[in-house]
């Protein structure tokens, strides 16, 4: 195998994945996983004594509901959102990066000047995915209604 045909395998690889998506019918699955799962998490907040586990399990639900609405096609894709999608992924990636440098100093404002200084005070990907994937979906909402 030359070197020419094994560029071209490599290339064709990273083409397949780059254009991979889900059907349109997973957007509304997702969606409906996403505010289960949102209301879910909010009922825990309100209820003492729940395992911790539980927590942990739904927020990666989260993620995962919140990726599925993210790779779920339009009814009507074409070239045009193809580019709006590429577009809100490098708006997510760049507010993401400004957000995880950011978010410290400011935390750290708010916790020792406005409130009591406290060590449970942490910055989790937890945050940064659902921050990403949750501008990801608004910026390509908002370009979409607006192209």
């Amino acid at each position: 195998m030359n070197l020419k045909s094994m560029e071209q395998c490599e290339r064709s690889r990273i083409e397949r994945w780059s254009r991979f998506q889900l059907s349109y019918n997973w957007k509304r699955i997702g969606l409906v996983f996403t505010i289960t799962i949102f209301i879910a998490l909010i009922v825990l907040k309100f209820i003492e004594g729940e395992p911790e586990w539980i927590r942990g399990f739904l927020k990666r639900g989260l993620l995962v509901s919140l990726l599925i609405i993210s790779l779920s096609k339009e009814k009507f894709e074409d070239e045009m959102i193809t580019s709006l999608r590429a577009k809100s992924y490098t708006l997510a990636f760049i507010i993401g990066v400004l957000y995880t440098l950011v978010q410290p100093g400011v935390d750290y404002l708010v916790h020792h000047y406005v409130f009591e200084s406290s060590a449970t005070n942490t910055f989790s990907y937890f945050q940064l995915l659902f921050f990403m994937l949750f501008i990801q979906i608004m910026f390509f909402e908002v370009l979409k209604r607006n192209r």
